[in-house]
């Protein structure tokens, strides 16, 4: 299905998974550093005090990874490249899995992300709240956000008013004369979504859906409380670091900054004037966010750039690399204090912060992270997915995983124009049971 399809939005929705089956779903998320495959299947699960949002256990049968090519920023920069990469990570996951997929979930980081409240309300005239007015109300705000250049990612009614009275979750027959909603909406630009769509179809592959990088990675390395009472989640990745603000059990805001770990390599490389591969080996091994009175004394060597034998390695005190990686990290961090602090959500954040991303893992950012943010701060892995082999259970393969558990929380949304507003309020509740008998009825 193309984006400028059928529905008004034009973005290929997910058929929300039943509660009583097993499913398998494959996912691909498209990095500056990697590109990630996973096929998993998903076997209905008990209600559990663990995790209580996830309607299904997740075991991952397929993974395929490859080294991004044609990425930049979480932006597509070359076509071929770019889809030559995506076919080796999805041949990989297939033969491990033993099956072939011909649809995807796909992550968006880029088409600068944008996340608006729209509130909308409508008369009830003193009668009981029936889903004909939910759906009205749900749609009038739906309407605010439509947008020629935009595409909506996600649109998350945050919470209800009846008569000026915020924060009521579910409406439903209770009285009153004005029903109001606060709708949170996630776009894109059409034209980063397009490239994106074109990459996974020139590699016989149609895009199933397609979530933001934040919301998939906030779904995998939060815990639940941490969603109800209000956190961020920080996704640190090569080219872009994303945030995602959650409160309520809901996204209620995200952003993006095209700042991330291949910037510090990138900053090493030409610092130090050595190769690329070489200042990633760098970072990772000597690299560290914080200062150590020890760096002075420690030489590091660093490898020549020529090509020619005689070359020497030159050796640099370890203290260079530190500070090296300490500006750009700081910055990074410093730029995502002041977006929290403009998305007037820092109340909402509180003192919570979760890190994760593959540029996460770098020495010392948590303790670096703690100071600028001011907040505390732990790194979030993916949580409650079995089958990942160790080397794909670090932060580095949150969003995939996220993206793996974003069809069971797909039935939160909902979008004007795509046949139904029941989806609102999760598969299984009274809203969502009565639009079923009303479909099947009618």
């Amino acid at each position: 299905m193309s984006l400028f399809g059928s529905s008004s939005f034009g973005l290929p929705r997910l058929k929300p998974l039943s509660s009583k089956r097993s499913h398998v779903v494959s996912v691909l998320d498209i990095g500056s550093t990697k590109v990630v495959c996973m096929i998993g299947r998903l076997t209905p699960r008990a209600e559990s005090q663990i995790l209580p949002g996830r309607t299904h256990n997740i075991e991952i049968i397929g993974i395929g990874h490859q080294k991004s090519r044609g990425v930049k920023n979480g932006v597509i920069a070359d076509l071929d490249a770019a889809e030559s990469v995506v076919r080796l990570a999805v041949d990989a996951a297939e033969r491990m899995a033993g099956l072939t997929i011909d649809s995807l979930i796909v992550n968006v980081s880029a088409g600068r992300l944008q996340s608006d409240v729209y509130t909308a309300t409508i008369d009830l005239g003193g009668q009981e709240v029936d889903a004909n007015d939910l759906r009205k109300v749900l749609a009038a705000a739906g309407q605010q956000s439509q947008r020629t250049d935009r595409a909506i990612l996600h649109s998350l009614p945050t919470g209800f008013s009846l008569d000026g009275e915020r924060g009521i979750r579910d409406p439903l027959a209770m009285f009153g004369d004005v029903l109001g909603v606060d709708m949170h909406v996630l776009t894109a630009e059409r034209s980063a979504l397009k490239n994106l769509e074109l990459c996974v179809n020139r590699a016989h592959l149609s895009v199933e859906g397609m979530v933001a990088t934040p919301y998939a990675s906030g779904l995998s390395a939060l815990v639940d409380d941490e969603v109800e009472l209000g956190c961020a989640a920080i996704d640190m990745g090569g080219g872009t670091t994303t945030i995602s603000v959650f409160a309520e059990g809901k996204l209620v805001h995200a952003d993006a900054v095209s700042l991330g770990g291949h910037h510090v390599t990138t900053d090493l490389a030409r610092g130090l004037s050595t190769r690329i591969e070489d200042a990633e080996r760098l970072k990772v091994v000597h690299g560290s966010a914080l200062a150590n009175s020890a760096d002075e004394r420690d030489i590091v060597s660093v490898p020549p750039i020529g090509e020619d034998e005689r070359d020497q390695p030159t050796h640099v005190p370890r203290a260079l690399v530190s500070r090296i990686v300490r500006a750009r990290i700081e910055e990074t961090l410093e730029l995502i204090r002041d977006r929290i602090q403009r998305s007037g959500f820092s109340p909402v954040v509180g003192k919570r912060i979760v890190l994760t991303g593959g540029a996460s893992q770098l020495t010392g950012l948590p303790e670096a992270a703690r100071r600028v943010l001011a907040r505390n701060v732990r790194i979030g892995r993916p949580l409650g997915v079995s089958g990942l082999p160790a080397a794909a259970k670090g932060p580095a393969f949150s969003t995939a995983v996220g993206l793996m558990i974003y069809p069971q929380v797909a039935d939160l949304e909902t979008h004007a124009g795509d046949g139904g507003v029941f989806s609102a309020f999760g598969g299984n509740s009274r809203i969502a049971r009565m639009g079923q008998w009303l479909k099947e009825s009618f």
